[in-house]
């Protein structure tokens, strides 16, 4: 029989170990065996496992402390833990932990087999599972943009196409929506990356600081201009230039903007030279220009001047396709910042965040995971971990179980209900309108209509 590649570790001072070694490279395994306890949990945890077998026995201290700490990390090896000794309370304690199964010697060499080979199909198709996760991650990220709804994927590929030339760019989008990173993404994608990268948040400056804040200003142009001091145009020059809040711009200033854009020159504040800069222009802002511009607070030619693509963020509340992956991301980078080892989201927790309409858009998500994040004291984030403004909403009922319950469902049964109210939404969204409801989703016709009749919303 051709040997299997699979790796075993055994931990285990106990004199029927090298019996138990001889059946398992028998059976085509390779065994390595280590008696000390210390060694061996170090020998597991720098990897290249793919089982441990393990007896509590042979490491001091809580027997059973070693099985959380060996199965922490998610790509850590399944642990099978082996004991003389074993109590039903210890198999629960030990399954709580982590263990993927439980036995107690003597080992029956059948029941051993099927454990064995079951233990190392599972990390089989979590290895397989995670693969599929990380290409569905490049499929639905663009840089640290993240987005599963059809319009964030056509917009992934806009920027894609357009990044690479020199053309202006104006983002629009409520707050929070991730004007900034899609700006960032922007000049990572183009030839200019090597280039400065200059952020302004144009409304966050007094009109007076902002022209010398982006033109610069000679030595004694105003009172406090002690020196010369270049703008931000200067420091980006053969980069790129990002002008947030550009709606709050005064009328001198666009003029100055336009002058800057149509010729790329400009003087700095008190100043006589005549600046020539090379600079690409990715503007954001949001509040509706083309409005700004009929009430006059916002010049047409300018307008027309920055609107050559224009890349519109939808809400958060638009696409709730997009909640979970979203909610998995922030879980996972805060995780890892603060130093917790949480896994997931109860299903009550992942319904209200469905639930919510989010105003504050991606960054009111970020931080609310970052919050539950660090108040969480379990290995997965209830309900009870979220903000209160979350919890006045009233959220679904899945039918399953009660405030609190954690029961883990099928993955299948449990994302039912949040798929069906994300249907329900989109279509209330678009009227009833199925065309544009398969859009907002990003799927075809076919699947919605049938998607819809499997949840009972052909009448809606």
């Amino acid at each position: 029989m051709e040997r299997p590649a699979a790796r075993i570790l055994l931990i285990d001072g106990d004199g029927s170990a090298r019996e138990l070694v001889a059946w398992l490279e028998l059976r085509g395994y390779a065994v390595e065996h280590e008696t000390d306890g210390a060694t061996g949990l170090e020998r597991a945890r720098r990897g290249g496992a793919d089982l441990v077998l393990l007896d509590p026995g042979s490491v001091e201290g809580d027997p059973l402390s070693c099985v959380e700490d060996l199965t922490a990390d998610a790509d850590a090896p399944p642990v099978l833990v082996l004991t003389a000794f074993g109590t039903i309370a210890e198999a629960v304690e030990a399954m709580r932990r982590g263990a993927c199964d439980y036995l107690q010697k003597p080992l029956v060499e059948e029941k051993l087999a099927l454990v064995v080979a079951k233990a190392l199909e599972q990390r089989r198709l979590a290895a397989r599972c995670s693969d599929l996760e990380q290409q569905l991650d490049l499929k639905f990220r663009f840089d640290n943009l993240i987005g599963r709804d059809g319009r964030m994927r056509r917009i992934f590929q806009i920027v894609e196409t357009v990044a690479d030339t020199r053309a202006t760019v104006l983002i629009t989008g409520e707050s929070g929506t991730g004007k900034t990173l899609l700006a960032r993404a922007i000049h990572h994608h183009s030839a200019r990356r090597n280039e400065p990268l200059v952020e302004v948040n144009c409304g966050a400056l007094p009109e007076n600081l902002l022209e010398s804040e982006l033109f610069g200003h000679e030595k004694g142009s105003f009172t406090g201009a002690h020196r010369a001091k270049p703008g931000k145009f200067e420091l980006a020059d053969r980069g790129t230039i990002f002008l947030d809040e550009i709606a709050t711009a005064s009328p001198a200033l666009q003029v100055k903007l336009l002058r800057v854009m149509q010729d790329r020159v400009f003087e700095r504040v008190g100043g006589e030279e005549t600046q020539q800069v090379d600079v690409r222009m990715v503007l954001a802002t949001n509040v509706n220009l083309e409005a700004e511009v009929a009430a006059g607070r916002f010049r047409e030619d300018l307008y027309y001047r920055i609107n050559v693509v224009t890349l519109e963020l939808p809400p958060l509340r638009e696409r709730p396709a997009d909640v979970p992956v979203l909610a998995e991301s922030f879980l996972e980078r805060h995780a890892n910042e603060h130093g917790r080892r949480i896994k997931g989201f109860t299903r009550e927790a992942l319904e209200r965040l469905l639930a919510y309409r989010w105003p504050g858009n991606v960054r009111e998500l970020e931080n609310a995971i970052e919050r539950a994040v660090v108040l969480c004291r379990k290995r997965t984030i209830g309900v009870e971990d979220l903000p209160p403004n979350l919890l006045r909403e009233p959220a679904a009922d899945l039918g399953r179980g009660g405030p609190g319950d954690e029961e883990v469902l099928p993955l299948k049964v449990a994302l039912e209900e949040p798929e069906r109210r994300i249907i329900e939404r989109a279509l209330a969204r678009n009227e009833g309108n199925r065309q544009k409801t398969a859009q907002m989703l990003d799927v075809n016709r076919a699947t919605l209509f049938n998607k819809m009749k499997k949840y009972g919303l052909l009448d809606r």
